[in-house]
């Protein structure tokens, strides 16, 4: 007892227990498997109903369907497929052009879009204005609208076969400087360096180009240019390493660049030259040989990488704005030009902002490439969740594995993306 005749304590000791449902790990414990067991019942139910309607519309369930024969054609494929293929096949002849079309994409609207950022931040009015007029125009049409108008008002409308644009005859490199001498009254001889382009078409019925076919001969020519590769990766890593012991650089992509290309360049005419081309001929009403680029493939391509191209503009734009002014004020202050101040100094910095929102807009391209069935181009949701879909009945399971490629596509995205970004993270120590 206290002077004032308060207690101070129980005695025991002890505080007194309170209700267990005061207790927070409880009751968190409490909510998680109610919410469980909701997901569960709802899960059950889809299912249950799912189940039901199907008997009742005698519709079979199952994956059997996907060893069963097609009978369909597909005008585009990367791999063997005809009539008489399965619609497993139709399912990996959508997923490849799915993917083709994302990976060209990608690569493509990232080159664009990085052009289109460092334009829109240039010293150059006129470039800095047209960049901003590229970029405000395109991200606000449908990007379904520029599908269409890239297959319909452009592609479509190109002359037929016979009245098309065609690109062949001989080709001289060092024509300009022949030129200039017999301007000068100078007489040249034949150019050792002509040769002959093969046939290049651009007509309704698409892009055809010629196809190599490499001799007996060129293995020599793979052989070395995979040395070149592997000696230009063993320079980076000594020029790398040499960087970070005595801070002298190495100009190690002119070096790589050169390998790259004179080495194999040099075994190919040390070798007879042994590559032909299968051209395509014009023949009656149409082209035969070479590969045909259908205006359907363009048409995605173009429209997807355009529209995308003007979003990873602006993030690259607000990457680099993200760097403090006073990394671009040092850099100058080094000695260093605009240009290897922008690759050295900015770039590297600035893609710890730019990678996440980037890697967004390459989801965004991969989704977005469903929306080739506007065009006619036999991707995935065409191919799989349209013809196979209508001549199956399938629905539930077609448009589940659907959903399950583009989800893997989208993760596997995710994750090189985010290694990626861990490797250019900022440290700090």
């Amino acid at each position: 007892m206290a002077a004032d005749g308060v207690a101070i304590g129980t005695g025991t000791g002890r505080a007194p227990r309170g209700s267990i449902l005061n207790d927070p790990l409880f009751r968190s414990i409490i909510i998680q498997l109610l919410l469980a067991a909701a997901l569960i019942a709802f899960v059950w139910w889809i299912a249950h109903n799912t189940i039901v309607n199907l008997r009742r519309l005698n519709i079979a369930s199952g994956f059997d369907f996907l060893w069963e024969r097609s009978g369909f054609d597909i005008g585009q494929t990367l791999i063997r497929y005809t009539q008489d293929s399965t619609y497993g096949r139709a399912l990996l002849v959508g997923f490849l052009n799915t993917l083709l079309i994302a990976v060209l994409g990608i690569v493509f609207a990232t080159i664009i879009g990085l052009i289109l950022g460092i334009a829109r931040l240039s010293r150059n009015w006129l470039v800095a204005k047209l960049a901003t007029v590229y970029v405000e125009v395109i991200r606000n049409i449908p990007v379904l609208l520029q599908l269409l108008f890239w297959y319909k008002a452009v592609l479509s409308v190109l002359p037929n076969p016979k009245q098309g644009f065609i690109l062949q005859g001989d080709v001289d490199p060092l024509s300009p400087f022949r030129w200039l001498l017999d301007k000068v009254g100078v007489t040249t001889g034949p150019s050792p360096l002509t040769f002959h382009m093969p046939t290049v078409a651009l007509n309704n019925r698409g892009l055809l180009l010629p196809v190599p076919v490499p001799g007996p001969d060129f293995t020599a020519t793979w052989i070395a240019l995979g040395l070149a590769v592997i000696a230009t990766a063993a320079i980076a890593l000594w020029a790398h390493t040499r960087q970070r012991r005595t801070g002298a650089q190495f100009p190690t992509f002119r070096t790589g660049l050169a390998l790259i290309v004179l080495v194999p360049l040099a075994i190919f005419l040390l070798t007879g030259s042994p590559l032909t081309f299968d051209a395509p001929v014009l023949k009656g009403f149409n082209f035969v040989g070479g590969v045909a680029i259908k205006p359907e493939f363009m048409a995605l391509l173009l429209g997807l990488t355009l529209y995308t191209a003007a979003y990873i503009g602006e993030i690259v734009r607000a990457g680099i704005l993200a760097v403090p002014w006073g990394q671009t004020e040092a850099a100058y202050a080094l000695g260093l030009r605009r240009g290897v101040a922008l690759r050295r100094v900015i770039i590297p910095q600035a893609l710890r902002v730019i990678i996440p929102p980037l890697t967004s807009q390459y989801l965004n391209l991969t989704k977005n490439s469903s929306l080739a069935v506007a065009v006619g181009y036999p991707d995935l949701v065409s191919v799989f969740s349209g013809t196979t879909l209508n001549q199956t009945g399938q629905a539930v399971e077609i448009i589940f594995m659907t959903m399950l490629v583009y989800l893997a596509i989208s993760l596997t995205t995710s994750l090189a993306m985010n290694i990626f970004n861990r490797r250019v993270a900022l440290r700090e120590r």
